[in-house]
């Protein structure tokens, strides 16, 4: 758009306008009455339009295109509001295109297209505007105008010609249409304008437009000011520091960046690192000392220096080697695990002899609640060293342990070496908490990470990624739990200690529940000492009816119970102590939730056995139901049965088969009966090769009509041969025993040597029958009385 010098302005006077003119699409460029654009084109259908309107009147017919149609030309394509344009100036380039100058004259409509070929022509009626001159639209104009100006001010593609142009227009219509010509507008948006007649409410639009316009603007402005300010401040405070360097090299003095090195270079003189790390830490320093402190690089060495200078290499407890005072701490804070506390102190002895002896990897195995966590600050405080706990349950990244590389943004050390810089000291206790429950992914096995960590060959040369040198870890004490040792890699189970925690007795959870869990919850509960009297019969009632653990939390959970409720009482004005009896127990913790003497109820059953079974919360009493039914010789088993169960029950079955006539039973028992055996509770899965010999007793008994007698439990793995094979976890299963009431228990043989670890009180309270055949099992188990026929199907 261009703005008419005298010459075209004296040109450009209203001509006639005829009833059929050439049409030209303009495209997306929508022309205004008295505004004067370009055109370009190198079409043989444009150029002989021009050609003949040129030999004319001068005059065409200007329509914009509707998006879509700018490609090709239609009658359906053209807009049908647009303006009759007079040819102001023409040139003929020597390529054969034309350039050409238009000026808008009137608003015209195109009624009908009536020549398509080798241009457009059409029929056109002027359309005229409604004005009516008020003081508001007057009002509105001179608004417009104004508000031009400063789009002209704002817009740096404006020239100031155009405001003054604005200024001298006095028709508010043609105001209307000279402003829209030259702010920002869609093709629907200016056509509209021009399609809009009436005077008042086009000024409407384009006041409007213009306003959307000056925000645009206004706000670019905005930017481009705090852009050149903040330049501007840049290179004031840039110069500035230059020069109060300068001043402060005059003066002698030094600025904060030549403090923070020098600090950085006397953390490491004083930091104790062996060569390698020392040389690392000041070639990092020379590198910073390099850089700007703008650079992205910066910010990595200074953290990097930070941790690296704030690692304990040098700094260590001094160990207690008082071993009788150790054994009177370990004592003090749990009771029993004389295994555990024996190994420390033996380490304790074995350092007072050899100070130069490496740290011990201690696992210790066990089920929730047996004391393992506590233990290793129970070991830190006797040893006089520093506790650190770090729990490995779902750690699924190896970057955990190893730490990530420098190269990613916000790299950090591994856990390790953080809870080392936390500790402050190189040789603490360090327990690994839930080692069982590593896991692995994509992003590598934290498990072989530890492999390294847990080698007192391997850790005193301990690299983290993050740091890229060696760390001494041989002297930390690396202490390990787990729930089960099997998942634990077999890899890193060879380089631990593994000592094995087992349950506690009912006598041994009392005599804790006195000395620690009772004074520990009345003092939690705000109560004073002795509020709360728990007599021994009612501690063996809960640790029987209301928890089913191997170690304490439970039992510790209830006690809880009965204090809340007690401080309770006392904060509504109660002050009698809360003595707990038995009879009371429903009245604090509501009704029993386990039955442990089911075993020995009720009279002796025929196909109904007593075994032993382990799990991860200790030991537990095992149903074994067996029974014959008419059938083909099919083995059913139910009770969600292991692989390895279901091999022991087919085993027993072999047996029996094999021993009929002896037994007393038919030998051909199987060619019309079913045998189904059934270990309840169907929803827990089972599985372990223990249960053979119940399965053998319970099947044996339902074939000869012989009750096994309910005082007597059994475990053990059963051959094809009837030899027994000795089991695990019997420690576990005999306290469940035990529990249970039971006391006669049937062992394999070459699991005598396993006795030695069950307590003395439950040894002398059991009947232990140590056999090596199912048939000193039977001998023992089953009632000696008159067999009964068999209920075979004949």
């Amino acid at each position: 758009m261009m703005l008419l010098n005298e010459h075209d302005a004296r040109q450009s006077g209203k001509h006639p306008i005829p009833k059929e003119l050439p049409i030209l699409g303009s495209g997306e460029h929508v022309i205004y009455p008295g505004i004067v654009i370009p055109l370009a084109s190198e079409e043989t259908r444009v150029i002989r339009l021009i050609d003949e309107a040129v030999g004319k009147d001068k005059l065409v017919g200007v329509f914009a295109q509707r998006p879509g149609g700018e490609d090709k030309l239609s009658p359906d394509s053209l807009y049908r509001i647009g303006s009759v344009c007079l040819i102001v100036r023409m040139l003929k380039l020597p390529d054969g295109s034309i350039r050409a100058f238009v000026q808008g004259q009137e608003r015209i409509r195109l009624k009908e297209v009536t020549q398509t070929e080798p241009f457009f022509k059409g029929k056109v009626e002027v359309v005229k505007g409604k004005a009516q001159k008020t003081t508001e639209l007057e009002a509105m104009a001179r608004n417009l105008a104004s508000q031009f100006q400063k789009a002209v001010e704002l817009a740096p593609n404006l020239p100031n010609e155009l405001s003054i142009a604005a200024t001298n227009i006095s028709d508010p219509g043609s105001l209307a249409d000279f402003v829209a010509a030259y702010i920002n507008l869609k093709l629907e948006e200016a056509q509209s304008i021009l399609e809009t007649l009436d005077v008042f409410e086009r000024v409407q639009k384009v006041s409007a437009f213009l306003r959307r316009e000056l925000e645009v603007l206004e706000l670019g402005s905005k930017i481009q000011s705090q852009v050149k300010d903040e330049m501007t401040k840049a290179q004031r405070d840039f110069y500035l520091r230059e020069q109060m360097k300068a001043i402060q090299k005059e003066l002698g003095e030094t600025d904060e960046r030549t403090v923070e090195i020098n600090e950085l270079k006397e953390k490491i003189e004083k930091a104790g690192m062996p060569d390698e790390a020392r040389k690392e830490a000041e070639r990092e320093l020379d590198r910073l000392t390099k850089m700007p402190p703008q650079a992205a690089e910066y910010s990595v060495a200074r953290t990097y220096l930070d941790w690296i200078t704030s690692l304990p290499w040098s700094t260590r407890t001094e160990d207690k080697l008082d071993v009788e005072q150790a054994a009177r701490v370990l004592d003090e804070d749990h009771y029993d695990l004389d295994k555990v506390k024996n190994r420390i102190l033996e380490y304790l002895a074995v350092r007072k002899l050899n100070p130069e002896k490496k740290g011990p990897i201690l696992c210790f195995v066990g089920p929730p609640g047996t004391g393992k966590t506590s233990m290793g600050q129970s070991i830190a405080r006797a040893v006089g060293r520093k506790f650190f706990r770090m729990s490995l349950g779902g750690i699924r990244d190896e970057a955990d342990i190893r730490g990530h590389r420098r190269t990613y943004l916000g790299a950090l050390p591994g856990r390790i070496i953080q809870a080392l810089r936390r500790a402050e000291s190189k040789n603490p206790v360090f327990m690994l908490d839930e080692i069982d429950k590593v896991g692995a992914d994509f992003r590598g096995d934290p498990s072989a990470a530890l492999l390294e960590v847990l080698d007192p060959e391997q850790n005193h040369s301990f690299v983290d990624h993050y740091l890229d040198v060696p760390f001494d870890l041989s002297q930390v004490m690396f202490i390990t739990t787990a729930n089960l040792e099997d998942p634990i890699l077999p890899a890193l189970r060879d380089r631990m200690e593994v000592l094995e925690l087992p349950g506690y007795t009912d006598q041994e959870k009392i005599n804790i529940a006195v000395r620690f869990l009772i004074p520990r919850q009345i003092k939690e509960n705000g109560l004073q000492p002795g509020a709360v009297d728990i007599t021994p019969d009612a501690l063996l009632t809960i640790i029987r009816a209301y928890t089913r653990e191997a170690g304490v939390r439970n039992l510790e959970r209830q006690i809880g119970t009965i204090c809340r409720r007690t401080a309770r009482k006392v904060a509504q004005g109660g002050t009698e102590v809360a003595q707990i009896t038995p009879d009371r127990l429903n009245e604090f913790l509501g009704p029993q939730v386990f039955h442990y003497e089911k075993a020995i109820d009720g009279k002796d059953e025929i196909g109904v056995a007593t075994g032993l079974a382990w799990t991860s919360m200790g030991g537990d009493i095992l149903l074994v139901e067996a029974s014959l039914v008419p059938g083909r010789g099919n083995l059913i088993l139910t009770g969600k049965l292991g692989d390895v169960m279901q091999e022991s029950a087919k085993a027993a079955v072999t047996y029996a088969r094999s021993r009929a006539s002896q037994l007393g039973a038919e030998e051909t028992f199987y060619e019309k009966n079913d045998v189904h055996i059934h270990v309840p509770a169907g929803a827990v899965p089972k599985d372990g090769p223990s249960a053979g010999v119940t399965m053998a007793t319970a099947l044996v008994s339902a074939l000869t009509r012989r009750p096994v007698s309910k005082q007597v439990a059994m475990t053990g793995e059963v051959t094809l041969r009837g030899k027994v094979m000795p089991v695990g976890g019997i420690k576990e299963k005999i306290l469940a025993a035990h529990r249970a009431g039971i006391r006669k228990v049937i062992l394999p043989k070459e699991n005598e040597k396993d006795l030695q670890e069950v307590p003395e009180d439950v040894r002398q309270e059991i009947n232990f029958v140590l056999v090596d055949h199912v048939d000193q099992v039977l001998q023992e188990a089953l009632k000696q009385t008159q067999p009964e026929p068999a209920r075979v199907a004949a």
